[in-house]
């Protein structure tokens, strides 16, 4: 499946909070939460969607790294149940890395549910270790984060998936 990815904006906000909403339910973000990271200059926000239906965003994924910073954080990615399985999530979270690097960062890191092994695979696959645990972090649920980094890898070493494209 090819993907296109795009710049995320606030028009965006109701097709992500969608998706947020019906995929996080108990510890989805609020559209204020949304709404400051897609204007803030210090975060990078992706839609994708299939190229023949532009307007059916079916995944998102965001990230924090100012400019010149060393460190990143991917603060969310969601993909659609329908889209699952075919790279997508790969492809959005190679495309963050990337803009990572270019941002001058130089490690990542994330958190993801101690109850989502699907997702904690995915980050493995892509270099991610385990660097520690948040007790209770995501709430109400009570459910532990495992904390996850990345050393970012030079250009050239980094895997390419000519899955997506994203126009600058």
């Amino acid at each position: 499946m090819t993907w296109q990815l795009r710049r995320a904006h606030e028009p965006d906000l109701a097709a992500i909070m969608h998706l947020e909403t019906t995929i996080f339910e108990n510890d989805a973000w609020s559209a204020p939460m949304m709404v400051r990271d897609l204007g803030d200059p210090g975060c990078y926000y992706l839609v994708a969607f299939r190229p023949d239906d532009p307007s059916n965003v079916e995944a998102y994924a965001g990230l924090l790294a100012p400019q010149g910073a060393a460190e990143g954080d991917i603060q969310t990615i969601a993909v659609a149940e329908s889209a699952r399985g075919g790279g997508l999530g790969r492809t959005l979270m190679q495309a963050l890395i990337n803009e990572a690097r270019k941002r001058g960062s130089r490690l990542i890191f994330l958190e993801v549910r101690a109850d989502n092994p699907g997702a904690q695979r995915l980050y493995e696959r892509l270099g991610f270790l385990e660097v520690g645990v948040r007790r209770g972090y995501y709430q109400p649920d009570n459910v532990d984060a495992i904390v996850m980094r990345l050393n970012i890898p030079e250009l050239e070493s980094m895997l390419t998936t000519p899955a997506a494209t994203v126009p600058s």
